[in-house]
């Protein structure tokens, strides 16, 4: 399918490869001639050449993110030449396309995910002194914007298998003045969201959904941000759906919809013509909020209209690309998490994912028998675009451990074993953005090859 793509649609083809790999096989890079009659079984770290015959700085067409091709460059360039005098319409264009794609009831653009949270949290309009589980692995803002209503956060580990919210703990750190539960979908795998509501159920706590990973992941058949009673997405600048900042909070509710509408939107209370963009997306004239027309109830967080011009036309390819995307990964990782101590986190066969970021591997450096940190040297070495991995453990930031800023005191772990072990043993491997697979081949025989040697690194 993407061979047959032109050369400036976005997507590296086998073309640009094989481009890269002919100047390379000239001779044409330093690395080749300063290495010439090395040793091919060698490790790289210790001399021999490499594995992966690209160097990263011609990966790059592959590896980095975001990319905006011809159309998305034609399609903002066409906004700015509007003569319609109102580009505001493409917010309304993007939520109808953003309610039809993850068939839920209500949609809302935002500046950004943390602002979708925020206006969520109003919505949810609990008593002050609520309090809210979420994992400390995330980001900051999925939490301190509780802080503004009173709300309180229990911090909840995450499953060393998953990397996502792990319900046993939340079990555990449950408090009577609990009310609500918000996983986070990290790195785009989908959490037990059947095991989070059981949960949630039987204790009558609301289910929401951070989803800022998770463009196009789903459940069950459900898309994420539509199995609590709501969600939110973020669009900025490194995620599936990049575009460079923006937000969009899902709700079930029609009351809830008007209430985070209203606390960002002062514009969809007005009166406005049926056939018009703006009474598409805004709050009937009987709603208990229509009465604050002009002013809303308090921010103004409207996304800006070329984000939403950028959004709209990369979910033309959204789908595509990350079916492509995980192709790749499975390519991979099929065949390297094969390899004593290394491995994957679980997904199961009723979820389906989507990758954010990086693809996350683990390793257990007894299996393997070599530390992350000589891997990962000797991983760099032979070509492969790989790093460790960590992510922000909340509950190590000093905002938690500040009464002042919060209605009481939050309970602050001193250790959350699961956050810990995953930070420990993850590592950041570059995912293939564009199709290449005599790349990803060549990143298999780099992996293959470091754990062919992994005793000469356990040594080093």
């Amino acid at each position: 399918m993407f061979d047959s793509l032109p050369e400036n649609d976005g997507f590296w083809n086998r073309r640009h490869f094989l481009k890269a790999a002919s100047a390379l096989a000239a001779g044409t890079t330093l690395t080749q001639v300063a290495r010439a009659g090395a040793n091919p079984d060698a490790l790289a770290v210790n001399g021999g050449a490499p594995a992966v015959t690209v160097p990263l700085k011609k990966q790059l067409p592959v590896l980095k993110w975001p990319q905006y091709a011809e159309a998305e460059k034609a399609a903002v360039k066409a906004a700015l030449d509007c003569d319609c005098g109102n580009v505001y319409h493409y917010l309304y264009d993007l939520e109808d396309k953003w309610r039809a794609y993850v068939q839920a009831p209500f949609v809302k653009s935002h500046m950004n995910g943390t602002s979708a949270i925020t206006a969520m949290f109003f919505a949810l309009d609990l008593p002050p002194g609520s309090e809210i589980m979420v994992p400390s692995y995330t980001f900051f803002g999925a939490i301190v914007p509780m802080r503004l209503f009173g709300y309180v956060p229990v911090f909840v580990d995450v499953n060393p298998r998953t990397a996502t919210f792990d319900v046993e703990h939340a079990k555990r750190v449950l408090t009577p003045r609990v009310k609500a539960v918000m996983p986070m979908h990290s790195w785009g795998l989908p959490c037990e969201m059947d095991h989070i509501g059981a949960f949630a159920k039987e204790h009558g706590l609301t289910v929401l959904e951070d989803c800022a990973h998770a463009h196009g992941a789903s459940m069950q058949g459900k898309k994420m941000g539509t199995i609590g009673r709501m969600g939110i997405y973020s669009y900025q600048g490194t995620k599936p759906l990049p575009g460079l900042e923006g937000g969009m909070g899902i709700y079930q509710r029609r009351e809830d919809f008007e209430r985070a509408a209203a606390f960002g939107h002062y514009e969809v209370c007005g009166n406005y013509p049926a056939a018009s963009h703006y009474a598409r997306n805004s709050i009937s004239k009987n709603s208990p909020y229509h009465k604050y027309e002009g002013t809303g109830l308090c921010m103004k967080l409207r996304m800006h209209p070329l984000a939403a011009v950028l959004i709209i036309k990369q979910m033309e390819t959204l789908d595509a690309r990350n079916a492509m995307i995980n192709r790749q990964v499975r390519q991979l990782n099929d065949r390297i998490c094969q390899l004593p101590g290394l491995s994957e986190p679980v997904c199961r066969s009723d979820q389906q994912r989507v990758y954010y970021s990086t693809n996350m591997l683990f390793i257990d450096e007894a299996k393997a028998g070599m530390t992350r940190a000589a891997l990962i040297k000797a991983l760099q070495a032979e070509g492969v675009s790989a790093s460790s991995g960590s992510y922000p453990e909340n509950h190590k930031y000093t905002i938690y451990r500040e009464p002042q800023w919060w209605h009481h005191a939050p309970n602050v772990p001193k250790v959350l074993a699961g956050c810990e072990e995953v930070n420990a043993r993850a590592i950041n491997v570059a995912l293939f953005r564009q199709e290449a697979p005599e790349l990803v081949e060549q990143y298999i025989k780099a992996f293959e090859k470091v754990w062919a040697h992994r005793n000469k690194l356990a040594r080093a």
